[in-house]
């Protein structure tokens, strides 16, 4: 059952709800694309210190994201703990900038990746009880993070290239230090929610077919999370600079929502697996394409591949993770469908990439990406011509 707030309440929290997703993602536009090119040519790492550093991220991501989860459950105070949560993670990031050793590069990357692990899964956990309970639009909230982080990866990367890339620690600490003040200001319910593991996994047992699915997760949605880190390497590569960086970036994250827009009405004409089947032959064509080191303006082109593969590929495969699951236990099947792709598949596709990045060069890291997407096509094919199992 939903409940009317005073127009003018909804408003104020409307607001602040889109004021909040906006800088936090702006935040994270400012840091994450152009890490890995600050670890590179700034620190001077090599390719598979810089995997291990940005592969940090994911794996922690799997450990830790359930801990603030039963904290916030225990607690009840999610609001509180997203607001200490965004306090140290601006620490970290600052501090991450005085840090020269890759020693210590590693420890600060862990605590920064324990903090930052907090903020999407408490940031979304008080938005849907929102809009559970005001009947609000999700959607309509969380576009504001998309423009958030399409806007930033511009700006900081001009900015960048004027004056030194130290400053993208700068533009993730203060903007979360606003995030903040708007956080502090969100709804301080909490809706509990408790989900057995070991019951769901019993359940999910008799769903053979979910289990190789998650296998395809890992090959098709690794390769579209570790590209974000080594994205700015391959710009760099052909010349494209910070600006061009951040051009790229834009163009790619900004490419997204059309296509998550029509994916409910593609999938309705098309088939679910048929989406899946075109979003994972255009993710692995691009990776191929990258193979071959092609002119600055063609990846420019080549980035509404982001927008098709996965603007269609992430709706499309959530939808049918809950088609394949019990009801009851669809919170878990999502659950790990997100732990196997967001985590392993990343983590994994970030290692590797660097330790290929170190012996070859970051176009044959996408030789690897194109290779690992392209092994899930004839898995989806299969799925597409066989009855349900």
């Amino acid at each position: 059952m939903g409940y009317s707030l005073p127009q003018q309440e909804a408003r104020a929290i409307n607001r602040n709800f889109y004021l909040y997703y906006f800088f936090i993602f702006f935040g994270f536009g400012s840091l994450f694309p152009l890490l890995s090119v600050y670890l590179n040519d700034v620190i001077g790492l090599t390719g598979s210190q810089i995997g291990t550093i940005m592969s940090l991220s994911p794996v922690i991501m799997i450990l830790v994201q359930p801990l603030w989860g039963v904290l916030s459950d225990m607690t009840q105070r999610p609001t509180y703990l997203l607001t200490i949560a965004l306090i140290f993670t601006a620490i970290f990031g600052l501090v991450y900038s005085y840090v020269a050793n890759y020693s210590w590069i590693i420890i600060i990357a862990i605590l920064l990746a324990i903090t930052q692990s907090a903020l999407i899964p408490l940031s979304d956990s008080i938005a849907m009880n929102y809009v559970q309970k005001t009947k609000a639009q999700y959607g309509s909230i969380r576009l504001w993070g998309a423009v958030g982080f399409a806007v930033s990866v511009l700006i900081v990367g001009w900015i960048s290239d004027l004056t030194n890339l130290s400053i993208i620690f700068y533009g993730f600490s203060i903007t979360l230090v606003i995030a903040c003040v708007f956080a502090w200001r969100l709804p301080k319910e909490n809706q509990s929610m408790k989900i057995s593991i070991k019951d769901g996994l019993k359940e999910l047992s008799n769903v053979p077919r979910y289990f190789i699915f998650l296998f395809v997760t890992f090959l098709v949605l690794g390769p579209i999370l570790a590209n974000n880190i080594y994205f700015g390497i391959l710009i760099s590569e052909v010349g494209g600079g910070l600006t061009g960086i951040g051009i790229a970036f834009l163009l790619a994250a900004g490419s997204e929502a059309p296509f998550m827009k029509v994916a409910g009405r593609m999938i309705a004409k098309m088939g679910i697996i048929k989406i899946i089947i075109l979003a994972t032959i255009v993710s692995a064509l691009r990776w191929f394409l990258y193979f071959i080191e092609p002119p600055l303006y063609v990846i420019y082109l080549s980035t509404i591949a982001q927008g098709f593969s996965v603007g269609l590929f992430i709706p499309a495969a959530i939808q049918y993770v809950r088609d394949l699951a019990p009801k009851k236990v669809g919170a878990t099947a999502i659950s790990l469908y997100s732990a196997i792709g967001n985590g392993l598949g990343n983590w994994f596709c970030t290692f590797v990439g660097g330790l290929i990045m170190e012996a070859y060069t970051v176009m044959h890291v996408y030789l690897f990406f194109g290779c690992l997407s392209t092994i899930a096509i004839p898995v989806l094919i299969w799925f597409q011509y066989s009855k349900k199992t």
